[in-house]
């Protein structure tokens, strides 16, 4: 496991400068299928490192680049998210900069992945079109006109959780306008889930742990292991 410098890369699809990563690679010698993870809002940390770590663990090359690499997450929050709902803007340059290192990497097989929480779902959804044959969506936002920039995906798993305010009745939406555009999906919503139900609870900032518990975010162990059950089910089927 290792940080990696992507900013070459970044720089022929006009990205950030610079771009860094983190690289999650698999026991043996490979190849592997690649995938590329998308962070939650706090960027690349421990969280997303474990994330990543677990894949490699399932077979796949990973590489997480970090979309906040220019300034951090308080200077690039707000320009990320106002770019993943415009479908445009630097942090889509730096994901295929992350496309682009697998596919020239002699230790991934060239079929790829991509697989995101939260803010990274909602960039997962939007990417799901652009080079990959699988995409997870876990808690993410669903594009502004979904119809439109989900036609012609690749299969798609995603999780939500029931008790998540921020995304009331995502998932039932996100399953409709899949079953309407015939695109192989695996949606579901767990009841007793919050939003960032995947992140462990003593991940989550120390001083916003109460107010995130009110506002209904928050580990749910039972539900995050279905999850990652039927993430590691689903990208085995349409990976290898």
């Amino acid at each position: 496991m290792a940080d990696v410098d992507l900013s070459e890369l970044a720089a022929r699809f006009g990205g950030s400068q610079p771009l860094n990563a983190y690289l999650a690679v698999p026991d043996g010698d490979g190849p592997w299928p690649g995938v590329v993870m998308i962070h939650e809002i706090f960027g690349v940390d421990r969280v997303i490192r474990g994330h990543a770590d677990r894949l490699a663990r399932a077979g796949y090359l990973v590489v997480a680049p970090d979309l906040f690499s220019t300034g951090g997450m308080r200077r690039c929050l707000r320009p990320t998210m106002r770019a993943m709902a415009a479908g445009v803007g630097r942090p889509y340059a730096d994901i295929e900069a992350a496309r682009a290192w697998l596919l020239a990497s002699l230790r991934c097989t060239g079929r790829l992945g991509v697989i995101g929480f939260c803010l990274g779902g909602g960039f997962a959804l939007m990417t799901a079109g652009s080079g990959f044959e699988v995409a997870g969506a876990h808690y993410g936002h669903l594009p502004q006109e979904p119809d439109d920039a989900l036609d012609g995906v690749c299969p798609i798993v995603a999780s939500y959780g029931g008790r998540d305010r921020t995304l009331r009745g995502a998932a039932a939406r996100l399953d409709s306008v899949l079953d309407r555009l015939g695109v192989e999906h695996d949606v579901k919503e767990y009841p007793a889930a919050g939003h960032a139900f995947m992140t462990p609870q003593d991940a989550l900032p120390r001083p916003l742990r109460p107010l995130l518990r009110v506002a209904g975010f928050g580990a749910d162990p039972e539900s995050a292991d279905d999850a990652w059950r039927r993430t590691e089910a689903f990208f085995r089927e349409h990976l290898g």
